[in-house]
């Protein structure tokens, strides 16, 4: 059992019960996490009807409402240890093997050196052809089609063709006439919404003066996409911009064949990733990553459930392959059809089955009664008062040399090159991905670095490529983080909003205490707990002397704002707070806008205080299997438990509101980092 000295969670109780010690997740079954669905469904137990739909298809699901989305997305969407770039790389990993993936990563860079040459030739049509390289053999369709679309996907200048079974790899001419036009960065992302091929979507390429370039352009889409879209230019705030839109599908009397197919399922997974579940999942059903959708990623050290729609895998297929899912550890259940992919946050919460082993006293004593005293204390004012509404260590990562939140403050001050050597500072030890970043930090040779680092460390190679590419200068930094995928980029601002947050909380309740007053934010809606959707929205007042005299609101609806563009500030002392905290890191302007890196932070607003819900749970002795592990200790802890009274163990069943940390929770109740 790890045990964790936190330091990133402010010691600011809402209760003073005195507390008690213990450890999780000794087993990976003492730490279970099954999602509420906004039906208030646990997603483990729907029962799915004769037509195997047991729920209104997720389309119909109510948006939520903005303020509590973002606040949403910032905690339980992109924990640290988590890389949501890594998706389709982790599937293309899995689907090629790590020895042609890592040669496909050298070929990608000899063609970009080769490429920049020969975007300085005249007529790129009369260029001399590329060279290819071979992925190998797939006999099995499926396991070509996604390879095609993993490629297509996650590297827009490369273009793959087939041979029989043999697929090969070179450089995409078109991307390279493009890239000759507009930046890297519009290439790709033009590239990938072409193989998006969403009808009647549209493109927009950043605002460009040049009008001989703008009808190159416009020249080269016409003649190599004009079947599937249409342009026109047009002025913009920022000036002249071409879009790109495509043209509406015609409708066949065979167009259902063509519809997309979405697969609804719960998934159960155990020590284990996410992204690696959906890595695995992907190359047995001959899916790419890109493909699943969820409301929300769960632990690693845990046994979760969660909601999951995959597309374009039918229910038939995804059910032939349960059993060899089941063989990699992964349980797919409920399978039923959907209309639509699932959206992140679109969850009621979390249910959380725990279990909290070796509980003692923090002073000497009675352990057995004095422990038992102890819980019922703690659970009966977690029950009352709930809990400081934290963000818990792992969304600043536990153990990085240098936390998320310090590279997010370096990004907000646009200082693009800190904020890489920040990124890539190593931690202590001679592991493989600590070996590259030394070597990047010593000599920011990418190229070099990128041959040390591990293939599973995606976000890294991203990044390296990209300084490998334009260089570590100011511009090259600035390309390297636009290279990670939106929710990557923005994962280190929110970052340092949620340290700003921790703290924020920590001084209100030290210093203003633990009753609204004058001045405090609140939301104004029935429960202040519930899920904030359409038919719930949240609203945000300030409060009055004469309210804050006539007690009119609970600390339970007061809010403090994750700082932002957007967000109104505490009219009392607080307000003021945040003014000097953030002058005190260079953010004195209050602007959350980062340009070059298209990261726009509007911020949200956050609960100070969270109540679980159906909380139930019991004490009990040792299990069996804790005693026979304790014996192969030796005769020595044995004789040390047998002179004790057994030490008692709690189990405890509670639902939190998504966004809300089960160990940050158990801490409160504990008054101990656990």
């Amino acid at each position: 059992m790890k045990q964790v000295c936190v330091t990133d969670v402010p010691n600011c109780f809402i209760s003073d019960h005195e507390g008690f010690t213990g450890t999780i997740k000794n087993y990976t079954k003492d730490f279970v996490v099954t999602e509420i669905d906004i039906h208030q469904q646990l997603v483990n137990t729907l029962v799915v009807g004769p037509q195997g739909i047991d729920q209104p298809s997720p389309d119909a699901f109510p948006a939520k409402s903005k303020i509590n989305k973002k606040c949403k997305q910032d905690s339980t969407i992109f924990p640290p240890d988590i890389d949501p770039s890594s998706l389709v790389d982790l599937d293309l990993r899995t689907l090629l093997g790590l020895s042609v993936y890592e040669e496909l990563e050298r070929f990608l860079i000899t063609t970009q050196n080769d490429s920049d040459t020969k975007k300085d030739e005249l007529n790129p049509q009369t260029q001399s052809p590329s060279p290819d390289m071979s992925l190998g053999s797939f006999p099995e369709k499926h396991q070509r089609m996604a390879v095609h679309r993993a490629l297509r996907h996650h590297f827009p200048s490369l273009m793959t063709v087939t041979h029989q079974f043999e697929i090969k790899v070179r450089e995409n001419p078109d991307y390279r006439e493009l890239s000759g036009l507009v930046t890297e960065e519009e290439s790709e992302e033009f590239f990938r919404f072409i193989d998006a091929k969403v009808s009647g979507s549209t493109y927009t390429f950043r605002p460009d003066e040049v009008k001989d370039r703008r009808t190159a352009v416009h020249h080269f889409l016409s003649r190599r996409f004009g079947k599937l879209v249409e342009t026109k230019s047009f002025n913009d705030p920022g000036g002249t911009v071409i879009s790109v839109r495509l043209r509406p599908r015609k409708r066949t009397k065979d167009d259902s064949v063509e519809e997309e197919v979405y697969t609804a399922f719960t998934l159960r997974k155990e020590n284990l990733e996410t992204l690696e579940a959906i890595s695995y999942m992907a190359a047995t059903l001959g899916a790419v990553a890109s493909d699943f959708s969820y409301a929300g990623i769960k632990d690693k050290r845990a046994v979760t459930y969660q909601a999951m729609v995959v597309k374009n895998v039918p229910v038939r297929r995804l059910t032939e392959k349960a059993a060899e899912l089941e063989r990699r550890g992964l349980r797919v259940t409920q399978v039923r059809p959907a209309s639509a992919p699932l959206h992140l946050g679109r969850l009621a919460g979390n249910h959380f089955d725990l279990v909290v082993r070796h509980l003692r006293l923090h002073a000497d004593g009675d352990q057995q009664r004095g422990v038992a005293d102890a819980v019922e204390r703690a659970v009966e004012n977690i029950k009352a008062r709930g809990f400081v509404n934290y963000y818990g260590p792992q969304r600043f990562g536990i153990s990085q040399s240098v936390q998320s939140d310090r590279v997010g403050l370096a990004l907000l001050k646009e200082d693009m090159v800190g904020a890489v050597r920040l990124f890539f500072t190593p931690e202590n030890g001679d592991e493989q991905h600590n070996q590259a970043k030394r070597h990047f930090i010593q000599t920011e040779n990418a190229k070099e670095s990128l041959v040390l680092m591990p293939a599973s460390k995606a976000r890294e190679r991203l990044m390296l490529r990209a300084l490998h590419r334009y260089g570590p200068g100011a511009d090259g930094c600035t390309r390297a983080w636009l290279s990670l995928p939106h929710g990557m980029r923005v994962f280190y601002p929110h970052a340092y909003c949620s340290r700003v947050w921790n703290e924020a909380v920590a001084h209100r309740l030290a210093t203003l205490g633990h009753a609204p007053i004058q001045g405090d934010l609140v939301w104004q809606q029935q429960d202040p707990q519930g899920d904030m959707g359409e038919s719930n929205p949240p609203k945000i007042h300030v409060v009055s002397s004469e309210e804050e005299r006539d007690g009119v609101y609970t600390l339970a609806q007061v809010v403090l704002p994750m700082p932002g563009n957007t967000v109104t500030y505490p009219q009392n002392a607080m307000g003021a707070w945040y003014r000097e905290r953030l002058a005190s890191d260079g953010l004195g302007d209050g602007r959350f806008r980062i340009t070059g890196l298209k990261l726009n932070l509007p911020g949200c607003y956050r609960p100070l205080v969270v109540t679980p819900r159906n909380i139930t749970h019991r004490l009990q002795e040792r299990r069996e299997e804790e005693k026979e592990e304790e014996g192969r200790g030796g005769e020595e802890m044995a004789r040390r438990r047998e002179s004790e009274k057994a030490p008692l163990t709690l189990v405890m069943n509670f639902d939190l509101v998504s966004s809300s940390y089960a160990t940050v929770c158990l801490r409160e109740m504990m008054k101990y980092d656990v």
